[in-house]
């Protein structure tokens, strides 16, 4: 009896022993994963940014010229939302707002939206996805130019109503066998540049636009003479 009560404890202090490395090398895996994922990001982060603004079109650092910005829903994104500000000469030209797309067909497309100061689109980069390979990947430019059709789009073009892929009644093109997916990053661009409309005057104000603010707005009439 006595060997049996000591087989049984040295084998509960086995699997105890068993589950306690098992339970750390999932963790450590899990750390280590997470923190090469976070790394991969940040690095399509770095690379859709000058893909959006190219250096050309700017003179400052873009990776560490960024502001705070108002909550946005809309975006999918959780608390104040991290913009980046390319500037030419000290003056914005743009900004770039990350967004969400939360109704891929995989779930959740993290994407950067180029925006100038006047609403209109300067360039769309998908930086995460789960979307299905040869189909719904196609969001990605390295896979298809379907991207590009977003630049120089507003929100007066096209109307909102057309703001949707061809087979839904708008004017992006769908993927074939693929309708969810550039749906999803349709509606994700739109509401980007809806959030811009809505926080308009408190983005000019951060990025330092007060010039372009005024010069959009009504000029007082001047009698001659």
């Amino acid at each position: 009896m006595a060997a049996l009560a000591q087989s049984i404890r040295r084998s509960a202090i086995g699997l105890g022993l068993f589950a306690i490395i098992t339970g750390g090398t999932i963790a450590l895996t899990q750390q280590l994963t997470k923190d090469r994922i976070q790394e991969q990001v940040a690095r399509a982060e770095a690379g859709a940014l000058y893909e959006i603004i190219p250096e050309s079109a700017h003179d400052n650092d873009l990776l560490q010229d960024t502001v705070t910005l108002p909550p946005g829903s809309r975006l999918a994104i959780d608390g104040p939302l991290k913009g980046w500000v390319p500037r030419q000469d000290g003056k914005p030209v743009g900004l770039i707002l990350p967004a969400v797309a939360p109704d891929g067909y995989s779930g959740d497309i993290h994407l950067l939206v180029g925006i100038n100061l006047q609403g209109e689109v300067l360039g769309v980069r998908v930086t995460s996805h789960r979307e299905t390979p040869g189909l719904g990947d196609r969001v990605e430019l390295r896979k298809s130019n379907w991207v590009l059709s977003f630049e120089g789009r507003s929100l007066e073009n096209p109307e909102p109503r057309n703001w949707e892929v061809k087979k839904n009644g708008g004017v992006f093109d769908q993927f074939t066998g693929a309708t969810i997916t550039p749906s999803a990053v349709v509606n994700a661009v739109q509401d980007t540049l809806v959030y811009f409309r809505e926080h308009r005057e408190t983005i000019l104000t951060t990025v330092d636009a007060d010039d372009i603010r005024t010069s959009d707005e009504p000029q007082p009439h001047r009698e001659e003479g």
